[in-house]
């Protein structure tokens, strides 16, 4: 079965690539990708997970100029305007509760099961994320998450946010696994 991704998350990557014309996206594309560069793209559609991917490898190549920790930072940037464009996802002062949101908005842009968090306490979260990606765009699309879910607990008040790797699929683990860990808000 084809993996897909929500329009409203395709978006962003095709924004990346149209706002570079000085770059040949050939090298990173197949012919079926290319249509997308060209056509209005929907928030509710569904968008093939193949092409985002290599959307994805080749804005890591040129934007990031091959560095998948800068897609940590973007993920911060991303936590900022998700939080904007869904109000409801932030609760201040229960950085717990945002993260259950973060996670239940996140599964609407996959129509498989990306991220999950098997352990969450008021000052603790285990995160597993699993985008089904080749090792590179893996790496970097769990580094964003990591972003994302960072950036979140301090949206939401908690204090002295620490973020960790435990696990890494491109390394030959199961699953990729991060933690958050926050002291609670005043």
């Amino acid at each position: 079965m084809e993996r897909r991704v929500k329009g409203s998350l395709f978006v962003e990557y095709v924004r990346m690539l149209r706002s570079r014309k000085d770059v040949d996206w050939s090298r990173y594309l197949k012919a079926e990708d290319h249509p997308y560069l060209a056509v209005r793209i929907d928030p509710e559609a569904w968008y093939p997970m193949e092409t985002f991917s290599r959307f994805g490898l080749g804005i890591l190549d040129e934007i990031a100029h091959g560095d998948p920790f800068l897609a940590r930072a973007w993920g911060r940037v991303s936590a900022d305007h998700l939080v904007a464009i869904h109000g409801q996802l932030l609760v201040k002062g229960d950085p717990r509760e945002s993260l259950m949101r973060v996670l239940v908005l996140r599964g609407s842009f996959f129509d498989f099961d990306a991220v999950a968090i098997p352990h969450l306490t008021d000052r603790h979260a285990e995160v597993h994320v699993n985008y089904g990606m080749s090792a590179r765009a893996e790496q970097a699309a769990s580094l964003q998450t990591l972003g994302v879910f960072g950036r979140l607990v301090e949206l939401a008040g908690g204090r002295g946010v620490l973020t960790a790797l435990t696990r890494r699929l491109w390394e030959g683990d199961p699953v990729t696994a991060f933690t958050v860990d926050w002291d609670p808000p005043d």
